[in-house]
């Protein structure tokens, strides 16, 4: 299995520190989640109905023509590569392992770069992204990816856009724009909205893509609870306006505590900061002693923090200035 931020039970495991007394900011989500609404006793006694508006607050939400529910953007992952021959697929070196896996399991040849240029666009069938990335916060302008996306269209290749990071700044999004044939985009509720575990993600394509994933995942590929709360969640405009200042400011006093205790980050989005450094593993062994799990990249030697609870600043800055 791939290793994922989270992992927190491993973590207590090896470091002998109950589950209960951990600060876990491996995963870059939200720790002041989207507040549950109480969900109608009825929904859980019958079959999830689609036609329950979500679908559509989805679409005004990302601003695309048609979306299609996923169990979390996971479920995208996997069907995509499902949905042509196989072939060569171009991605980032350092990536949300998860994209790579999925095509290589369907048969698609995978090759990596570190900078877009014109052998990659001329050699691969797909070319796939995270914006802004996961873990590096690269971000790419949309400018640039629309003329990525016309460039593969025009031999029938692919563009597929990960925004699992996007909604804190929905203004650099391509969601809009994915009626376009061959453009493909991921989104989901887990990080913003802190709802991971509801697993609610979206599929943004044409509408003809969209029907041929859906007949791979059969009906219900969402609960009924699931699709009630993140109707809510999507049209809850003054909380996201809301959540969207608070990450930032969140986000930029993240940045600030790492720098003045040594540990600048080289990049961040609203919900992490990515530090590379040489003595990464040493780090985060080091704050996990002191029950703090932060996620290590070993291919760059990297940590990736993720933002505190509001009770986890102090010990996360006592542990920082133990260094």
């Amino acid at each position: 299995m791939l290793e994922h931020g989270g992992n927190l039970a491993l973590a207590a495991a090896q470091y002998n520190i109950p589950l209960a007394d951990w600060l876990d900011l491996s995963t870059g989500i939200n720790p002041n989640g989207y507040p549950l609404p109480e969900i109608p006793p009825a929904i859980w006694q019958r079959l999830p109905i689609e036609e329950d508006g979500l679908t559509e607050a989805a679409c005004a939400f990302f601003g695309s023509r048609a979306a299609l529910p996923t169990a979390g953007s996971q479920a995208a992952i996997q069907i995509l590569p499902r949905l042509r021959p196989a072939g060569k697929v171009a991605m980032p070196s350092l990536m949300y392992k998860e994209h790579a896996h999925a095509w290589q399991c369907c048969g698609h040849q995978i090759s990596t770069f570190t900078d877009l240029d014109d052998d990659i666009l001329n050699s691969a069938d797909v070319v796939l992204l995270c914006n802004p990335n996961n873990p590096t916060a690269t971000r790419y302008s949309a400018a640039d990816l629309l003329n990525l996306h016309q460039q593969l269209h025009k031999r029938g290749g692919w563009l597929v856009v990960d925004e699992a990071f996007m909604d804190a700044t929905p203004e650099n999004s391509i969601a809009q724009h994915t009626h376009l044939e061959g453009l493909f985009v991921l989104r989901s509720l887990g990080k913003f909205f802190g709802l991971a575990g509801a697993r609610v993600g979206f599929l943004l394509a044409s509408p003809q893509w969209l029907t041929k994933a859906q007949e791979i995942l059969g009906p219900w590929s969402l609960s009924g609870p699931s699709r009630f709360i993140a109707t809510q969640a999507l049209t809850d405009f003054t909380w996201q306006q809301n959540t969207r200042l608070q990450l930032s400011a969140s986000s930029m006093r993240l940045a600030a505590l790492l720098s003045e205790n040594g540990l600048a980050p080289k990049s961040g989005t609203a919900l992490f900061q990515y530090v590379p450094l040489k003595e990464a593993q040493v780090r985060q062994q080091q704050l996990a002693k002191q029950g703090i799990w932060v996620r290590y990249f070993a291919e760059a030697s990297a940590l990736r923090f993720g933002l505190p609870t509001a009770e986890g600043w102090a010990k996360l800055e006592a542990a920082l200035k133990a260094f």
